[in-house]
C-alpha cells in the first residue's frame, strides 16, 4: 500500500481496530485506495503502527465481511472490487407510479395523510 497512511489516535476513545477499519473503509469507498490494491500483511501493518498483530487482523476480518478487501493465501489481502453505485430512479417513472398510487387510493377515500402513511408503512415493511 502505497500512499495515504493510518494513523492511531491512542488517546481516542475509539479502539484502534475501529481506527484502522474506519479509515481503510473510507479511502476504500473514496477509490483512494484502487481495486486490486495491496494491503500490507497483518503482521506488517501492526509492526509499522506498533499494535499487536490481533488488532489489525480484527480490522481486516471486518473489511472483509463488508466486502471492502479480499484476503488469499500467495495473493495477499487486496482492495475488493466495488459494487457500482446504483443508477438513479427514473424521475418520471417514479412520478408516474405516485400519481397512479395517489389516484387509486383518493377512489378509495383516503386524504394526503393517510396516503403518506401508508407509504411510510410500506417503506418500513420492504426489505
Amino acid at each position: 500500500m502505497s500512499g495515504p497512511v493510518i494513523r492511531i489516535d491512542t488517546s481516542s476513545h475509539v479502539p484502534p481496530y475501529e481506527q484502522i477499519r474506519a479509515q481503510l473503509a473510507a479511502l476504500i469507498t473514496a477509490r483512494r485506495l484502487p481495486e486490486g490494491e495491496r494491503l500490507p500483511t497483518v503482521r506488517q501493518l501492526a509492526a509499522d503502527l506498533g499494535l499487536a498483530p490481533g488488532t489489525v487482523a480484527r480490522a481486516y476480518r471486518e473489511l472483509e465481511a463488508a466486502s471492502l478487501i479480499t484476503s488469499r493465501r500467495a495473493a495477499g489481502t487486496r482492495v475488493a472490487s466495488l459494487a457500482s453505485p446504483a443508477p438513479a430512479p427514473d424521475q418520471a417513472a417514479l412520478t408516474e407510479l405516485a400519481w397512479r398510487f395517489v389516484t387509486k387510493a383518493g377512489e378509495l377515500g383516503a386524504d394526503g395523510e393517510t396516503m403518506l402513511e401508508a407509504v411510510r408503512e410500506a417503506l418500513d415493511q420492504r426489505p
